[in-house]
């Protein structure tokens, strides 16, 4: 017994080393992205309240924005190998309180998003499947059961995650290309899109807005440094590869959903499927026929449960790494023995089904409550972590006087503009963002106030009073550069 308990305890703060590669970090990545999931709600959405058919041009520019910031998110990358993904960034670059205020951001953002897709994942399940099946079960029980599957799934190992994962992006692209290809054979595609009357429709502003949230989670690479095989390679070329394929995938599906509605018509048709969500299943049942709809809507079922899993995973991470730091209670950084988060994993689970659980026992619609506040405030809180780690990578090769003048600062300088320009659209705009416009969701940007706060004083407070905790939060960065570097040797 003794033994045992030893052997689990030899566990703690390792995560299972070389289990990834850059296809399984791309798998991870891609699933929180959920491709199928962001063009029937994303897209779809970007459509009728941005610019219409010139959202094809607004993904394009996203993806140009994010590969700038990406350019110097690589240099960092040989530099720092951590399961704290961008709050290890920020630690790297702005210092320990600095990392402190982002790991708080990414640790509410993340817990929020799992919290919010089970509200998606069990609405969507409850109304396909009675759809489909005649199984009609309250949501809340599909979103639970969707958790504890994908709980099971991750305490099977980051491995095991990423190769259910890949198999679900699989499936998500080829039905979105199928799509795709039948209305090109079909009618063709129109290169209105390009034109600048149809990119000006709209809202250009908040096009780029809602662009920028399909492409949530390419943060994700960050997070699997420790697990991945070769990190200082596998990391960047995963985040070039998921940027680009998000980028490609969303501009030519939406594309395609454009040129099949008309690329001047195409906002007003969004507009008038807005409400029901049913766009691109609209257009399924046209192009695609009945049986390949009915398809569509199972893989959505997928995708969500996909991204459910993959947010999950990185929810622990972030948990994982500031309990090892010692910033949140030292049991958080307990792995099994396979290296998967114990307790972080158990706590994001508790939390998240918790929260589900209150808004279904109010009796609250969860598209119209649950979903717009959890995933809403995520977002928010994911694209200000982008945010900061894009001017943590600027000062940080400042402060090292790196003369690589093109890769880490105007490259990464540039991706920081454009990030803060799209952060600051999503505060002014965060009622849109949320889909809601409740007093409650309007305050929520509040909390990223109640993060910095929080994350000042309780640095101030650790420097003053646990000077060893502040000090290991950029030890903690260091010992496993080091152990890296010494791999890096050997190999």
């Amino acid at each position: 017994m003794n033994e045992s308990r030893s052997a689990a305890a030899s566990q703690d703060g390792k995560l299972q080393a070389n289990a990834l590669g850059v296809p399984g970090v791309v798998f991870l990545v891609l699933a929180a992205v959920a491709p199928l999931t962001g063009v029937i709600v994303v897209a779809s959405m970007a459509i009728a309240l941005g610019n219409g058919g010139g959202m094809v041009v607004s993904f394009l520019v996203v993806a140009a924005v994010l590969l700038l910031f990406a350019v110097g998110y690589a240099q960092m990358s040989k530099k720092l190998v951590n399961a704290g993904g961008f709050y290890a960034f920020v630690v790297k670059g702005l210092g320990p309180i600095g990392g402190l205020v982002a790991g708080f951001i990414a640790t509410m953002g993340y817990n929020f998003f799992v919290a919010g897709a089970i509200g998606t994942s069990g609405f969507f399940m409850q109304i396909i499947i009675a759809d489909l099946f005649g199984l009609d079960i309250h949501w809340f029980v599909w979103g639970l059961v969707s958790l504890v599957v994908a709980f099971l799934f991750a305490q099977r190992g980051i491995d095991f995650s990423a190769k259910v994962l890949g198999v679900a992006m699989v499936l998500e692209i080829l039905i979105l290309m199928v799509f795709d290809f039948s209305v090109l054979f079909q009618d063709g595609f129109t290169f209105e899109v390009f034109s600048p009357k149809v990119i000006m429709t709209g809202s250009f502003g908040v096009g780029l807005l809602l662009a920028s949230t399909g492409f949530l989670g390419f943060e994700a690479t960050a997070l699997f440094g420790e697990e991945s095989k070769n990190p200082l390679k596998t990391i960047p070329r995963a985040t070039y590869i998921a940027i680009t394929t998000i980028g490609l995938l969303m501009a030519f599906t939406t594309w395609a959903v454009v040129s099949a509605t008309g690329a001047f018509q195409a906002q007003e048709v969004a507009l008038e499927h807005l409400e029901s969500g049913d766009l691109i299943f609209s257009l399924s049942e046209q192009y695609l026929g009945g049986f390949l709809t009915h398809t569509m809507m199972i893989l959505l079922l997928v995708s969500l449960f996909a991204a459910l899993l993959a947010f999950h995973n990185a929810a622990t991470r972030y948990l994982f790494a500031l309990g090892r730091a010692r910033v949140l209670p030292r049991a958080l950084g307990a792995t099994l023995p396979n290296g998967v988060p114990r307790t972080s994993g158990i706590i994001n689970a508790v939390f998240a089904g918790a929260v589900a659980g209150a808004f279904a026992l109010s009796g609250l619609d969860p598209i119209l409550s649950l979903v717009p506040t959890m995933i809403g405030f995520g977002t928010l809180c994911i694209l200000v972590l982008q945010l900061m780690a894009a001017l943590s990578i600027v000062v940080y090769f400042r402060k090292e006087s790196d003369p690589r003048w093109l890769s880490t600062f105007v490259a990464p300088g540039l991706g920081f503009l454009g990030l803060l320009l799209i952060v600051v659209m999503a505060i002014w705009n965060f009622p849109l963002l949320a889909g809601s416009d409740a007093l409650a969701v309007s305050l929520l940007p509040i909390l990223l106030l109640v993060a910095l706060v929080g994350g000042i004083a309780y640095g101030a407070h650790l420097r003053s009073k646990k000077p060893e905790v502040f000090a290991g939060l950029s030890r903690d960065l260091e010992k496993f550069e080091e152990e890296h570097d010494r791999a890096d040797l050997r190999g």
